[in-house]
């Protein structure tokens, strides 16, 4: 009587098969982790943007050109950190301003990624003198 079994030619097969199944589900996991942190690094860059706006939205509107021409709104790290928000790396704000009874605003933000790579986003909005 034959036994049934596998030969050498075939395990090998098999195990390459497997290795490059398991290799290719865990490279597109890490991918996938990789996309996940650089999507939520931009949602906290914008959501930084969106906060700077808001403050100089609430801000009195003749003063608004000269508080960003002064860099009251260029914020590093660390005055993120002390507006209570949790600042990315080596991220900065810088906000510019054209016009003057209609205000073309833009608030730029940078920051480092993972391989410290330099990325960023800008924000722009116009604002009316009342």
């Amino acid at each position: 009587m034959g036994k049934k079994s596998f030969t050498l030619s075939e395990l090998l097969l098999a195990v390459a098969i497997l290795a490059i199944s398991l290799g290719t589900i865990l490279l597109a996991l890490v991918q996938g982790f990789l996309l996940n942190e650089a999507s939520r690094n931009l949602t906290r860059a914008l959501t930084h943007a969106e906060y700077v706006l808001e403050d100089i939205k609430n801000t009195n509107f003749e003063t608004v050109k000269t508080k960003i021409e002064n860099g009251d709104w260029d914020w590093d790290s660390s005055e993120i950190a002390r507006e209570g928000l949790t600042p990315l790396n080596n991220e900065n704000i810088d906000t510019s301003v054209n016009g003057t009874t209609l205000l073309d605003i833009e608030v730029t933000v940078t920051w480092k990624d993972r391989g410290l790579r330099n990325r960023g986003v800008n924000l722009e909005t116009l604002i009316a003198q009342p």
